[in-house]
């Protein structure tokens, strides 16, 4: 895995300390292992209807931990949560992230933008679930 298919630029530690103010960070263990870590960002503050703003959901599982079930746990764990905060649910990753974006659209979510964000080189794909 390249470093391309996580995060363009790296949270400071002051910047997750403030994320995790509004939204819910965790992070997954197989025992004492690390094997990912996900957020569930709640709708953007000041939308007038929870139903027009969605809430996102990303999973993130090390590459060495995929097709165990670790993803599937923890994506559902995201998706009760999501489905609290907003009628709409979406999921952003990197384009690169093949094997994301396998799971995301196996899993109902639906391509509905691609950007790219200044300085970068690799678009996101924004994903919204169907239905």
């Amino acid at each position: 895995m390249t470093r391309r298919q996580w995060a363009t630029t790296p949270l400071s530690v002051g910047e997750v300390r403030e994320r995790m103010t509004r939204n819910v960070l965790e992070v997954a263990y197989d025992g004492e292992v690390l094997v990912g870590c996900s957020t569930v960002r709640p709708p953007a503050e000041g939308t007038a209807v929870a139903e027009t703003s969605a809430a996102v959901v990303i999973v993130r599982v090390l590459p060495e931990y995929r097709r165990r079930g670790f993803g599937e746990l923890m994506y559902r764990r995201c998706l009760r949560r999501g489905r609290e905060l907003a009628a709409v649910v979406e999921t952003h990753m990197l384009a690169s992230n093949e094997d994301g974006l396998r799971f995301a659209k196996a899993h109902g979510f639906v391509e509905v933008e691609t950007y790219l964000l200044p300085g970068d080189s690799v678009p996101f794909v924004e994903l919204r679930l169907a239905g």
